[in-house]
């Protein structure tokens, strides 16, 4: 069983849960509902608080606020939770808000996620795995983000918008629309460019199934028709193609926010 460490000048509230084998650093504090993953590490002024759950592995720098009352002008103290998954790098002056009652109650962050200098988590978010969050983007509240998504640096993403598993923000975009799985969106206000093939590649999608997804990306928006004649073209096209299925599937579910769409002049 690996030894925990936890330097002299750090605070432990009582209550709180340490894991086996972590590393807890200079003046870090920990409050007395946090449970913190086994094997994770604490740099140095790390300070953890309110019902708030890290897995293992955690690596977190010096600065980060996690589990702090949600920026929520009418939050009460309710015991919402801060959930972050396992293997999840948090680098320096990161912050993250636990939910709200008037939302879910609860933000997560999916395993394996990794969110760069300055950004932020705002309540009630919803981050899934293996995503990637740069310096300084905000996440405003109720946002959804999907598996493998990269969110360049100095975004801003609006309460309520969802990011499609694999989507791609590009740095200093001003989010207010969603973006479909795949998509990379670019700009103030934000607009969808393109696709993230280079993403696609990377997550090891086949030659077949990306040309399938850019061929019902093309479809979609195009302007020849409605975009609900679109989507039954698409939906004709590819009734068993399970990526294009899951992107229709994501439009068709909804949300707060309008889509991001392409330019007129834009499709790519």
């Amino acid at each position: 069983m690996a030894e925990t460490k936890i330097h002299p000048s750090a605070v432990i509230e009582d209550g709180a849960v340490i894991g086996d084998g972590c590393e807890i650093g200079p003046f870090c504090h920990v409050g007395p509902q946090v449970q913190l993953g086994a094997n994770s590490r604490l740099r140095s002024h790390v300070a953890l608080w309110g019902n708030t759950v890290i897995g293992e592995n955690a690596q977190i720098w010096p600065f980060a606020s996690l589990g702090h009352a949600p920026q929520h002008l009418k939050y009460r103290g309710e015991d919402t939770r801060l959930v972050i998954g396992r293997d999840c790098l948090v680098r320096e002056h990161v912050t993250m808000n636990p939910g709200t009652v008037q939302g879910r109650s609860e933000t997560t962050i999916g395993d394996n996620c990794a969110f760069f200098t300055g950004a932020h988590v705002a309540h009630d978010c919803i981050v899934g795995r293996n995503v990637t969050v740069i310096n300084n983007v905000m996440l405003a509240g109720h946002c959804t983000v999907g598996d493998y998504a990269t969110i360049a640096g100095g975004s801003g993403i609006h309460q309520f918008t969802r990011i499609g598993h694999h989507a791609y923000v590009g740095g200093l975009a001003a989010v207010e629309g969603d973006v479909i799985p795949f998509g990379m969106v670019l700009g103030n206000r934000a607009y969808l460019s393109s696709l993230n093939v280079i993403g696609m590649k990377r997550a090891g999608f086949d030659r077949e199934a990306i040309r399938n997804v850019r061929r019902a990306y093309r479809m979609l928006f195009s302007f020849d028709l409605t975009f609900k004649e679109n989507m039954d073209e698409v939906q004709a096209e590819f009734p068993n193609d399970p990526l294009v299925q899951d992107l229709l599937g994501f439009i068709r579910s909804g949300g707060d926010r309008a889509l991001c769409f392409p330019r007129h002049t834009q499709l790519s």
